[in-house]
């Protein structure tokens, strides 16, 4: 019997295992709004032909003993009406399931992904395949032609199956195992009082390298929590906004910062006034995925990203001001994006994963950890942001498709931004069901001259039954 191909999990992948929630899935959705109905039978012929260059998406998540894996499998996926809620749950541990879904509704076609399978940035190369694919199947066009359109297909067969951290940190992060488990000490100590006082025991390394207790108290920020009441079935709620993109570029080079640091500044300042209190001292601290293949070139279609975390403080005698604030988040972003910066905290990751205290830790004890972990990091975070940038397509291809989309499921209130063309499309995500603060942010853009069109899903009991409150 031939012995089935599998791979590790790639480093930012274990993480999703241990946050999955029923109501954060770690899924995430691309969309393109087609200029014709969507034919099911010709998209499902895509399907076939774009797998044959990722074989990765093939692939079904295991449970190892201390890791999961990915393994090969014979399963074929198949394209299905969107019936189902947008980002619903794809990973089951108990059972044998491809880790991403096809699915359309009228003229809008949807890949859903489990983020352990891949980043955004994989699975935007994934997609733009497969509406290449889809196209030139209503083009009748011969499927050899393909290359011709889009020559990252070749690229990626040879590549994609690729762990890009291992490629480029795997021996740069090595270290002595006095280092790493000092380094896991030190993680985990700002994290729990109980292995704090561990690490005050046996870490002298880590009492002569820290601020006093005085000290922390003083420096301590108090984060500001978005809460409120959550959807009746678990379902994100979704907020889709279109507007110009030239009108939003113009807006941020005004204050000399990028798309990014724009949009998350307006965020952060429609927080503000949603909510006053937050202007007396309190920090909005926000999650910003960055693509590492600006830094690093690789063609693998696995993740391959860092998370910057950036924040901004309201001090109470100085003038509100976005300017400031867009400084703020730019020198933060700047300074973390440094080589040495995403250097020192990618060997870390990569060193933890590998070392001997972490390796010979079962699986289920790792998941525990993670999400303690991952609770202490949700507690440090207002919201999140990420901006897939912009998607470009042949332009024979280009001319069939209307627009893109960009959403994900939500622990917290969160954006994600894409363009085409001349699109912007802002998909404003979150869990629970007010939607003051997108009002609020709505507002400003509109204020500044940005022409904004709004839709957004059914989430509340009345609207899911077709009635009017």
């Amino acid at each position: 019997m031939k012995r089935k191909n599998w791979v590790r999990l790639d480093n930012a992948s274990n993480i999703f295992l241990a946050a999955m929630t029923d109501f954060d899935t770690k899924v995430f959705r691309l969309s393109a709004a087609m200029e014709e109905s969507v034919d099911p039978k010709l998209l499902q012929e895509a399907l076939e032909l774009t797998l044959e260059a990722y074989p990765l998406y093939r692939s079904v998540l295991r449970r190892g003993v201390f890791w999961y894996y990915l393994e090969e499998s014979d399963l074929k996926p198949q394209v299905l009406l969107d019936e189902q809620p947008p980002c619903s749950q794809l990973y089951h541990f108990d059972r044998k399931e491809l880790l991403f879904r096809v699915v359309y509704y009228q003229n809008r076609i949807h890949l859903e992904v489990f983020h352990a399978l891949s980043d955004g940035t994989g699975a935007l190369w994934f997609f733009e395949d497969l509406l290449s694919e889809y196209v030139l199947l209503q083009q009748a066009q011969a499927p050899s032609d393909i290359n011709k359109e889009n020559s990252r297909l070749e690229r990626t067969r040879e590549n994609a199956n690729v762990d890009s951290f291992i490629q480029y940190f795997r021996h740069k992060g090595q270290r002595s195992y006095t280092d790493a488990a000092q380094s896991a000490i030190r993680k985990l100590a700002g994290a729990s009082k109980t292995v704090g006082k561990f690490a005050l025991r046996y870490g002298k390394k880590f009492i002569q390298n820290e601020p006093t207790s005085l000290e922390n108290k003083k420096k301590k920020k108090k984060v500001y929590q978005i809460k409120g009441k959550r959807t009746i079935d678990n379902r994100t709620h979704a907020v889709e906004l279109n507007m110009p993109v030239q009108s939003v570029l113009t807006l941020a080079h005004e204050q000399q910062a990028s798309l990014t640091t724009y949009l998350t500044a307006l965020f952060i300042e429609a927080i503000r006034k949603t909510n006053p209190a937050v202007q007396d001292g309190m920090t909005i601290a926000v999650s910003v995925p960055v693509n590492l293949r600006q830094f690093y070139y690789s063609n693998s279609a696995r993740n391959f990203f860092s998370t910057t975390r950036l924040e901004y403080t309201y001090d109470p005698a100085e003038e509100i001001n976005l300017a400031a604030i867009c400084k703020t988040l730019k020198e933060q972003l700047q300074q973390q994006l440094s080589p040495n910066s995403l250097e020192t905290r990618l060997n870390k990751l990569i060193s933890y994963e590998f070392n001997p205290f972490t390796r010979v830790i079962i699986r289920p004890i790792k998941d525990g950890l993670l999400k303690v972990i991952n609770y202490f990091n949700n507690r440090g975070l207002t919201f999140a942001m990420s901006n897939l940038g912009k998607v470009q397509l042949p332009q024979t291809i280009d001319e069939k498709v209307h627009q893109v989309y960009f959403q994900t499921s939500a622990v917290r209130p969160q954006f994600c931004v894409v363009s085409h063309r001349d699109h912007l499309s802002i998909c404003l995500n979150s869990p629970f069901i007010d939607t003051t603060l997108y009002k609020q942010f709505v507002r400003d853009l509109t204020a500044l001259g940005v022409p904004v069109t709004i839709s957004a899903n059914k989430i509340a009991g009345p609207e899911l039954r077709g009635e009017e409150e």
